[in-house]
């Protein structure tokens, strides 16, 4: 009685490219997005990643490494997954090659 009948209304047509142009500028901003998603996350995450992997195929011998547990140490012997790394005189451990953080500079460790 005192509410009123709503009816549904009909959307006036609409000219025929409009639709698909419309579309494609709803969309726009969600492209955007990735593309600035890309550029400052993703892009900068791949390249520590590589840099990360090259230091780690290029351990040498004698170098000095901070591991990912903190260990600081010499290497003494290279294999293909593990390092043997010299923490104290005398005193060695092996590691994943994965563990190695940072390759420090000769002489840090004292």
């Amino acid at each position: 009685m005192f509410i009123s009948s709503a009816y549904a209304q009909t959307a006036p047509a609409a000219a025929g490219g409009g639709d698909m142009m419309s579309s494609l500028g709803s969309m726009l901003p969600l492209v955007l997005m990735f593309v600035v998603l890309y550029f400052v996350m993703i892009r900068p995450q791949m390249k520590r990643q590589k840099e990360a992997r090259a230091m780690i195929e290029a351990l040498a011998k004698g170098d000095e490494v901070a591991t990912a547990g903190g260990l600081l140490g010499k290497i003494t012997q290279i294999g293909e997954q593990y390092l043997t790394v010299e923490i104290a005189k005398g005193v060695e451990v092996q590691v994943q090659r994965s563990a190695v953080v940072q390759v420090l500079p000769k002489g840090a460790i004292k």
